[in-house]
């Protein structure tokens, strides 16, 4: 019984995307042995000194949301204020972030770890606002990675940069040189990446060559018991109704052990409609909840990011009704009967 069952019983829109680039280097759930979390490395500690005392101006912070390696060996969003270093824009403080043992490292929360490898530099990040390309450059210590890590690094680059606004696609260069492939596994890289690769790939038993993904939010607790969604993407068989099928694979709930279900086996999906204004309207019946009772926020969040990554619109606007009832207030003391969109900022873990 999960932990959400227990708790009621109380009471980047990808288009098709071709198998063989999904599926190459495809060891995306390695094994992960805890580690202790370092202490703030000095660079940071003496930017925090000199700004205590008044030298050099106030230590600078950022609010990012960037792809960490959770305790299973998942990757997870994690929204942290993350301190100016140097010179680093934004886009480079982010990468910077996911280096295993690197800057940022004191930063993470209990349970949570860097993909990239250690003694990783971000020489640069360049970002064409126009084509929403963003050409990053690593030295070759980005290159010493097992096999096994090479499509969850691309994960975790991918998912970070296009995050923001300005960013789709993503072109990968190592010490001046464009790279086509990847170093240590071989996976395809010639061509921009983006989030058409999908996160923590499921692959169902659907897979074929006309199989098509969707990204669908489960939850999971850190070692001290605060909840975080997990973004997993699933191939399916094709659908003229891409949310319909999403939110269908939201109910059949996770494959992995290691993640919670939000929805419960009862609930029934009775429609998914774009109404003239753009808004979805998502009608769900489940018998567990009674009239007025309070509705877990991890059931409904999940929902409209579920709807979300899989719309293309990632500001679409989604209400929720629940056994016929319009107004569904969550545990956030939010009504989800009004239209809401996916939340800014995900998974504020405390360190």
């Amino acid at each position: 019984m999960s932990r959400f069952q227990r708790k009621v019983k109380m009471i980047s829109a990808a288009g098709l995307i071709t198998v063989p680039v999904l599926l190459t280097g495809c060891g995306i759930f390695p094994s992960q042995t805890s580690q202790p979390i370092d202490e703030p490395p000095s660079i940071i500690e003496s930017a925090m000194i000199k700004a205590a005392e008044g030298k050099g101006g106030a230590l600078q912070t950022a609010q990012a949301t960037i792809y960490l390696k959770d305790q299973n060996g998942l990757l997870a969003p994690v929204t942290m204020s993350l301190p100016t270093l140097g010179d680093l824009t934004f886009a480079e403080s982010e990468l910077a972030a996911l280096v295993t043992g690197g800057a940022y490292s004191g930063y993470l929360p209990e349970g949570f770890t860097g993909v990239l490898p250690q003694g990783t530099e971000i020489k640069d990040v360049s970002i064409d606002t126009e084509n929403k390309l963003a050409v990053v450059e690593f030295n070759s210590k980005f290159t010493e990675y097992k096999p096994e890590e090479e499509r969850q690094i691309l994960e975790a680059l991918t998912w970070t940069l296009t995050g923001n606004p300005d960013v789709q696609n993503i072109q990968l260069w190592v010490d001046g040189k464009k790279l086509n492939e990847m170093p240590v596994n071989g996976t395809p890289v010639a061509q921009s990446l983006t989030r058409g690769m999908g996160i923590n790939l499921d692959l169902g038993s659907s897979l074929s060559t006309n199989s098509s993904p969707v990204t669908v939010y489960f939850t999971d607790s850190t070692p001290d018991g605060v909840e975080y969604y997990v973004p997993v993407t699933r191939l399916i068989e094709p659908s003229n109704d891409r949310l319909k099928s999403a939110l269908t694979e939201l109910i059949k709930g996770p494959g992995s052990g290691e993640l919670d279900m939000v929805l419960t086996t009862g609930t029934l999906l009775e429609s998914v409609v774009t109404g003239e204004d753009g808004i979805v309207t998502v009608a769900l019946q489940d018998d567990i909840f009674a009239e007025g009772v309070t509705v877990p926020t991890s059931l409904l969040q999940s929902v409209v990011m579920t709807v979300a990554d899989n719309s293309g619109n990632p500001d679409i606007k989604v209400k929720i009704t629940l056994n016929d009832q319009k107004t569904v207030i969550g545990e956030d003391e939010q009504n989800y009967g009004e239209p809401v969109t996916k939340p800014e900022y995900i998974n504020e873990i405390p360190i």
